[in-house]
């Protein structure tokens, strides 16, 4: 019997096993390698805040939010609506699912996208203002970027 060209045998397999009919998009400012690491773990990982394109969305609204010019204070704005998408008008919630990306990132690429946060981190820091009641808040206190002056309260 004559054996089966290695074409032949791979036109049955997929393009991409794994990812679909495409490759994962590649996320502005990392590797194509950490890009696919941030893909993965969206797509496997059993966080409630991390779904695909989750990653994207949340650094593309950090950088955002960072980017008006100038020295004046930036104050976050809680989001009214609690759905998945509108949950990003908060920078503080895109800042708690890149906190989530990182945790569930292989180390290469938790270190990649450290790499970009770092300085927009020290940029948030040094555009918004330290809260002096951020004791008495009563959820979310662990995290640095709820301790800082936001437009409205926990209490509305």
């Amino acid at each position: 019997m004559p054996r089966s060209r290695p074409g032949a045998l791979r036109a049955h397999l997929p393009v991409h096993p794994g990812w679909g009919p495409t490759p994962p998009f590649r996320i502005h400012g990392l590797s194509t390698r950490a890009s696919r690491a941030v893909h993965r773990a969206e797509l496997l990982g059993n966080s409630h805040w991390l779904h695909p394109g989750a990653t994207e969305w949340a650094l593309r609204r950090y950088r955002e939010f960072l980017h008006p010019p100038g020295n004046r204070p930036l104050y976050p704005q809680a989001a009214f609506c609690s759905c998945t998408w509108c949950s990003f008008d908060d920078v503080r919630h895109a800042r708690d699912v890149l906190e989530e990306a990182l945790a569930q990132l292989p180390a290469r690429a938790r270190a990649e996208l450290g790499r970009i946060l770092k300085p927009l981190d020290a940029a948030f820091l040094r555009r918004t203002l330290p809260d002096p009641f951020a004791h008495r808040l009563q959820w979310r206190t662990e995290f640095w970027w709820y301790r800082r002056l936001s437009e409205s309260s926990e209490w509305g």
